[in-house]
């Protein structure tokens, strides 16, 4: 019961109108076939990369009409990830994600573009340390069919990129550091 509520729920408020018929998917977090990664320049000298390890959201998707497709993404800031435990804590304080006065960041899409080919922009808001944006995805359609467990599923790739003091994020570490850019993969499963 609870299952078809939450499935009723996210078909009501991703459809615009009720008038799409965009097919609803579940983010696959539980089967780890997701990820938000990010990379940012160390100094201009390297990179260093992490992840967030905890999030959630679903998507509306219908090749043959991209422009109702809606996405929804909520993330645990708390949940940063770039395999260094010190740097993880100072990533969560007040220089960078500042996690307990806002430990969620969000996207949520206001217009899809199509592009051809399986490519196309997703635009959005998204929220980060308090302050909300536009922000452009570049994506790509990977594929989707049936799945051996009798489900269907859909998949993406998506990158973007955004300046941090955007997001209010002070922390100064020079001109090579001052962009930090997201990879996104999203496997979907339909409800």
């Amino acid at each position: 019961m609870k299952k078809h509520l939450l499935s009723m729920t996210l078909s009501t408020s991703l459809l615009f109108g009720g008038m799409a018929q965009a097919a609803d998917y579940v983010i696959d977090t539980q089967g780890a076939h997701a990820s938000i990664e990010f990379r940012v320049s160390h100094l201009g000298y390297s990179f260093v990369v992490g992840r967030f390890n905890e999030f959630e959201g679903e998507f509306s998707f219908d090749k043959d009409k991209l422009a109702d497709a809606k996405v929804n993404v909520i993330i645990n800031t708390a949940s940063v990830d770039s395999n260094h435990a010190e740097r993880d804590k100072h990533l969560r304080g007040g220089d960078f994600l500042n996690v307990d006065k806002f430990p969620k960041a969000s996207f949520t899409s206001t217009s899809v573009v199509d592009k051809g080919e399986g490519n196309f922009i997703i635009n959005g808001d998204f929220t980060l340390n308090g302050v909300t944006k536009p922000l452009a995805i570049k994506a790509h359609e990977i594929g989707e069919g049936k799945d051996p467990w009798g489900g269907y599923r859909a998949g993406f790739e998506g990158t973007t990129e955004f300046a941090l003091k955007d997001y209010n994020i002070k922390m100064d570490l020079g001109p090579a550091s001052s962009h930090v850019k997201l990879d996104l993969v999203v496997e979907g499963i339909k409800q």
